[in-house]
């Protein structure tokens, strides 16, 4: 069985290792990350050309059955899988980890989109704590009276917000250096997306405990009549299954 897995994300690395070597997995990396962490079995590297390359691809590798684990706000590449695979006859799965929930003391404003939170910061604070990574900058680019600390994995391109402070890292991030980074910055606002990771969860901690609100873009759907699994060992399940109806 030929099982390929879109995305980067570290769910897309833990499924490649428990499904290799006992099945053939290609992981599809996007390339946007510089240096980015290779998972287990084969990899390439770049798109597909929309739906209609990605269904040529499946069909020239014999694929069997394609596995969305990409960033939960990777909303195209999740739409070019579905299409994809219809034309291509073959079974998708999203596997999606669960979003955020608030909890007591969180002062949380959700926003539908980047420019939503952009709308939303202006009235917020003065000092903002960026983490929506380097391609979302655009829509805060006309916020000129405020900083922002902007934290991606590579360094973000314009435009950009008049003033600001880029911090390249990468999580996971942990709650003693996250109340730092606040405290040092003065920060008095966050935004991020609703990725649900746990790498990245100490920052809505630290928040908490700082008592600075927290701006929440929502993450969009999954394409109507995809199947998803909330963890990899529901994903491997769906494979054995997948490998089963295959035989």
């Amino acid at each position: 069985m030929h099982v390929l897995i879109l995305g980067g994300t570290t769910e897309a690395r833990r499924l490649a290792a428990t499904l290799h070597p006992r099945v053939r997995v290609t992981s599809s990396l996007a390339g946007r990350v510089a240096a980015p962490r290779l998972p287990a079995g084969e990899v390439r590297i770049g798109g597909f050309g929309g739906p209609e390359g990605m269904a040529r691809w499946i069909g020239q590798h014999a694929v069997d059955a394609v596995i969305d684990a990409t960033h939960p706000f990777a909303e195209r590449i999740s739409f070019n899988a579905a299409g994809a695979t219809a034309t291509a006859h073959v079974p998708l799965l999203a596997l999606r980890r669960p979003g955020w929930v608030p909890v007591a003391g969180d002062d949380w404003r959700e926003a539908a989109s980047l420019d939503e939170a952009a709308d939303l910061v202006r009235g917020l604070g003065g000092r903002v704590f960026l983490t929506t990574g380097r391609t979302g900058l655009a829509a805060f680019a006309g916020i000129d009276d405020a900083f922002f600390l902007v934290r991606s994995v590579d360094a973000s391109e314009p435009p950009c917000p008049p003033h600001m402070e880029v911090l390249l890292d990468r999580g996971p991030f942990t709650l003693e250096g996250e109340r730092e980074l606040i405290a040092r910055h003065r920060i008095d606002v966050l935004v991020t997306k609703d990725s649900g990771a746990a790498a990245t969860a100490a920052k809505l901690t630290a928040a908490r405990e700082a008592g600075i609100p927290v701006v929440v873009v929502r993450r969009p759907p999954v394409p109507q009549g995809v199947a998803v699994a909330a963890t990899v060992e529901e994903a491997a399940h769906w494979v054995q299954r997948s490998a089963g109806a295959c035989g």
